[in-house]
């Protein structure tokens, strides 16, 4: 039976959208998992990082002699002894008029002649225990010159800025370009310009980074460690010039990464240091330096400009969107491409103008972070169209719906929408749950009980891609295999840090072969001994290894109910598998247990198990003058409200409600998919009000988790999850990516129910009290 027809007939049954209990729930809600942190091989030295001590300097001499001297050091490494001192990545990115080219972003494993942001990694130390480590560290004596820095994106422009590499500030520029703006803007009856800002964000996870690395026997660099990406081995091996072969990776379970693990953080610097010793090296960050020297969320300044008629139909958009990078590229073209694409939001623009760029500052690097580019680009469209719908005094839930794209219409990107649109359901779900939407258009804030609170109402929409870009040619491989005693075994080099990536893979098996869930082992992410499934990153490993994991069990499948319709004496179609069982459907008794059926495969010769690789689709690259062409193979929609308390006062926002609807195409664990929708929420939330990684002139301000705000339990509403299951996405069973696209909105949400109580938009995030007040004071001086 072919893959589409079997789950057209049987996709939506058994462990499928069921609530089943994650393969690791009891061992984490337990303890019993072992996390990077737990593990501490016999003779472990204590790893340190130095950094840098300015954002921008020249590095004229460091000496590590004094750090030697030092009872119980055993290594003291700088740039001079790493091999390969440079991470390269060939990056696309149009760089001017004459068309695309290639654009090397590079980094410096540790800082040789130049520094250029607060934190950069100068040197390593290895000992014997922390203390020893840390007056190392203080004993290394670098000889900096400060140099003039930039710490503006819009300054970096310039042409007499500082440059922060050679060849310019400019890291990269997508344009999008989309019938003729000209003549759309001639068209409208109104046109509407506003600036938009967003912040620097932290990933804050639990789990800073942190591994453990050793050589084993046969000389390979064995490397335990939080991270979202098992091919790092690869970074390793470059760095150190050894064979690729020489370096394993093993992930262990992580407490949190939302894409700040996605980068190489201490992989190289524990196996350079297990290297150069001979022995097990742990590394693990405190706060501080996590904080410091990790990647953050890019802030952008959005400026937009959008045309309508009087009856609410947008003509024309046109969006200047600048980012800055920090002070290397790393992600930075990827994720000013995600916001590019995004730029118009889930609305039919018919002429479109949209101008992105990636900026090198001074100040910490930015790159992935969950919503990839897309939260920014969010906050931008949204605002603009509230504040679109209030010019044309329409309501702003209606302007929406008036223009939401429909599956079939076109993109910015000119690419057609090929799933399901269930953006008014979604939206009016939302709406509902927080007691109706947003009447900021009415410029009436609603009054609470209380005379110095003001409530306010809020929904924003989204769409949000999950998986590669469409041109990237991306693919996972997965095994799975039976056991003798019918027992189930997946191996897939699949990272999970914290989204129930592994157990989809096993419910996908036990929807597939009728395997009891507790009889499924999942062996994940060992760069040796499973295959490799690709990062998990950009909301793809469902549809990437869930499917191949589906398409491994589907032929596994095919012979099981060969060999039990000759055993039972009936066709295939009759069959039915389920609860650890081949069976007649309609007749459970009249069956076989699994196992029987797994010993005769085997007596036969068939494979018990199979390696399978999925594809995703692929095509062709976008124009690079243009940004005509399929940019992602699909998109999640949907839409989360907030409701919230404004003190007039004091300017504290308080959250009251929170409710967040998705079309997530299937939901294959239940559970897992409301959390995803809760945790988004949740996020957003502080990303909204509070959260934001100050710097001055490139020096980070807010270096703990006394500074750097985050919301507790208390700050934290009842959060209502609404799933929509359409069944049109592109991964297994049609379900759709819900990771990063339940947090897109969010911020942007509160934001909009903010400005619902005061009747004023604030335009920049997070919404401080400070800004709240600084609204307030505009609607009483515009009040007669």
């Amino acid at each position: 039976m072919a893959v589409k027809d079997w789950m057209e007939t049987r996709g939506s049954q058994g462990a499928l959208g069921s609530r089943m209990i994650r393969h690791d729930a009891v061992d984490k809600a337990g303890g019993n998992l072992r996390y990077a942190s737990d593990y501490l091989p016999r003779g472990t030295l204590i790893g340190r990082v130095l950094h840098a001590e300015h954002p921008s300097a020249r590095i004229h001499g460091i000496n590590k002699e004094p750090a030697l001297r030092v009872p119980g050091v055993v290594c003291v490494l700088t740039a001079e002894d790493v091999p390969k001192n440079e991470l390269l990545a060939g990056l696309p990115g149009r760089m001017s008029d004459s068309g695309e080219q290639r654009h090397e972003a590079f980094h410096q494993i540790l800082a040789a002649d130049r520094v250029r942001y607060l934190g950069e990694p100068v040197a390593l130390v290895a000992a014997e225990s922390p203390a020893a480590a840390e007056e190392a560290l203080a004993r290394i004596e670098v000889d900096y010159e400060p140099l003039p820095g930039v710490f503006d994106p819009l300054e970096a422009l310039r042409p007499d800025a500082p440059e922060v590499h050679d060849g310019g500030n400019l890291v990269c520029q997508w344009t999008i370009r989309k019938g003729d703006v000209k003549a759309g803007f001639g068209k409208a009856d109104v046109i509407v310009e506003n600036e938009f800002s967003t912040q620097f964000i932290d990933h804050a996870y639990l789990e800073t980074e942190t591994g453990v690395a050793w050589v084993d026997e046969s000389q390979v660099i064995n490397i335990f460690v939080g991270t979202q990406v098992l091919e790092h081995y690869r970074d390793v091996a470059q760095a150190l010039q050894v064979p690729d072969s020489r370096v394993r990776i093993q992930c262990s379970y992580m407490g949190g990464g939302f894409g700040g693990k996605e980068d190489v953080t201490v992989e190289v610097f524990l196996g350079l240091l297990a290297w150069r010793t001979g022995r097990p090296v742990r590394v693990e960050y405190k706060r501080e330096e996590s904080i410091l020297a990790h990647g953050k969320r890019h802030p952008y300044v959005m400026r937009y400009k959008t045309g309508t008629t009087k009856d609410g139909r947008i003509t024309a958009l046109e969006a200047d969107l600048v980012a800055d990078a920090g002070a290397y590229a790393y992600l930075t073209v990827w994720v000013v491409h995600y916001t590019a694409v995004t730029a118009t939001g889930p609305y039919r623009v018919p002429h479109v103008k949209v101008d992105a760029r990636g900026v090198y500052t001074n100040n910490t690097f930015a790159s992935a972070m969950r919503c990839f580019g897309s939260l920014q680009s969010n906050f931008g469209y949204e605002m603009q169209m509230d504040a679109v719908a209030r010019e044309l005094g329409l309501d702003p839930q209606q302007f929406r719906e008036i223009n939401y794209i429909e599956k079939g219409d076109t993109l910015g990107t000119g690419e057609d929408v090929r799933s399901e649109v269930a953006l008014a359901e979604a939206v009016n779900r939302c709406g509902e749950a927080i007691g109706g939407n947003s009447s900021f258009s009415t410029g009436e804030p609603k009054n609470s009980t209380e005379s110095n609170l003001l409530i306010g109402r809020g929904v924003a929409a989204s769409f949000t891609p999950y998986g590669r870009m469409h041109w990237t040619h991306d693919s996972s491989q997965a095994w799975v295999g039976f056991e003798m005693d019918g027992s189930l075994v997946i191996r897939a080099g699949t990272p999970d840090h914290g989204g129930g990536q592994a157990s989809s893979l096993a419910t996908i098996a036990a929807q597939t072969l009728g395997v009891v869930p507790d009889r499924i082992t999942v062996q994940r992410a060992d760069s040796q001994l499973t295959p490799l499934a690709g990062t998990t990153t950009a909301t793809r490993q469902l549809t990437m290894s869930g499917n191949a994991v589906l398409k491994s069990t589907l032929l596994i499948r095919q012979d099981l109910v060969e060999v039990a319709g000759d055993l039972l004496e009936v066709s295939q179609e009759e069959l039915e598998l389920a609860n650890g069982r081949v069976f007649v459907k309609g007749y459970p008794e009249r069956g076989l247990d699994t196992a029987e059926v797994v010993h005769k495969m085997a007596s036969l010769g068939k494979p018990l198990g199979n390696l399978t690789k999925f594809d995703a689709p692929a095509g062709d690259p976008i124009d690079s003058l243009t940004g005509q062409g399929r940019a992602f193979n699909d998109y999640t929609f949907g839409a989360i409200g907030a409701e919230v308390s404004v003190d007039t006062e004091t300017g504290e926002v308080i959250v009251r409600r929170l409710s967040s609807s998705f079309d997530v195409g299937r939901a294959v664990n239940r559970t897992s998919v409301e959390g995803q929708m809760e945790g988004g929420a949740y996020m957003g939330l502080g990303q909204g009000l509070m959260e934001e990684v100050i710097l001055e002139d490139g020096i980070t301000q807010s270096d703990n988790l006394e500074t750097y705000l985050l919301p507790t339990a208390l700050d934290t509403p009842d959060i209502s999850t609404h799933i929509i299951e359409s069944g049109s996405g592109v991964g297994p069973f049609g379900a759709k990516g819900i990771g990063e696209p339940s947090l897109t909105p969010a911020a942007t949400a509160v934001a909009l129910a903010v400005a619902d109580a005061v009747g004023e938009p604030v335009c920049s995030l997070p919404v401080t009290p400070e800004r709240v007040l600084a609204a307030l004071s505009i609607v009483r001086a515009k009040s007669p």
